[in-house]
């Protein structure tokens, strides 16, 4: 039986230091884990490159779908992993659910794992 990871809260943006600071702690390398864990997929990759150009800044799930060649659950499964992770949000309207990247979250992110990335 495979071992599960803890359960984190990452709805929050990963906030520790970078990982060039110095030794990272277990609870810090976690986070971190866990949110490139999400990321580290090749549809979770295509979902979050059309998040990110979206002309509006978001899209529905059956766009999403669409652009990428999966079906709606699966589609569905992958962004709850993300949403998760705390890399994107969602909101249903109607009968749709639209979901967007949270920048902030990729943008710590990226600083955490080098802080020079953004200079």
């Amino acid at each position: 039986m495979p071992k599960s990871l803890p359960l984190v809260d990452m709805s929050a943006p990963v906030c520790c230091p970078p990982v060039a600071a110095g030794p990272i702690d277990d609870a810090s390398a976690l986070e971190v884990a866990l949110r490139l864990k999400a990321i580290a997929d090749p549809a979770r990759v295509k979902l979050m490159s059309l998040l990110l150009t979206a002309a509006a800044g978001e899209r529905t799930t059956g766009d999403l779908a669409t652009a990428i060649a999966l079906t709606e659950s699966t589609v569905s499964h992958h962004l709850g992993q993300l949403r998760t992770a705390g890399l994107i949000e969602s909101e249903r309207r109607g009968m749709s659910v639209y979901h967007r990247a949270r920048r902030d979250a990729l943008s710590a992110l990226c600083f955490v794992l080098d802080p020079n990335c953004c200079a």
